[in-house]
């Protein structure tokens, strides 16, 4: 039945020896200044890139709004056009006095004298 031995075995102090842990120690604290240094800075991009991305996603929904309102306003527009070319046309028919006429026959029947005026349905 043998049984393990532990070896004690001492170490010596030597300068040597001391120098070495102090470098592995500031070898340490080292690593760990740098993840916390690297550790804040991926936290501040990812707050800076969580605002960039929000701006970018309102200005997108702002500009989608203006489009549609853009063309809502285009069709108002066309519309307008349409009904200003009537309007204007009607400005140049009622500038003609025969027309002015007709108009006053049919919606006032008033005729001329001796003449007669029958309605005969609405026309339509």
């Amino acid at each position: 039945m043998s049984a393990v031995r532990k070896k004690n075995v001492t170490q010596l102090q030597s300068t040597y020896m001391e120098k070495y842990k102090q470098q592995e120690e500031a070898l340490q604290v080292k690593r760990k200044g740098l993840i916390r240094r690297l550790i804040a800075f991926a936290i501040l991009v990812a707050i800076i890139s969580y605002g960039l991305v929000s701006m970018v996603m309102s200005q997108h929904k702002t500009m989608n709004e203006k489009v549609a309102e853009k063309e809502k306003l285009q069709e108002q527009l066309t519309t307008l056009k349409d009904e200003q070319v009537l309007l204007e046309e009607e400005v140049v028919k009622l500038n003609n006095d025969e027309y002015i006429e007709k108009i006053i026959r049919r919606d006032y029947f008033l005729s001329k004298e001796g003449e007669i005026i029958f309605k005969v349905g609405d026309g339509s």
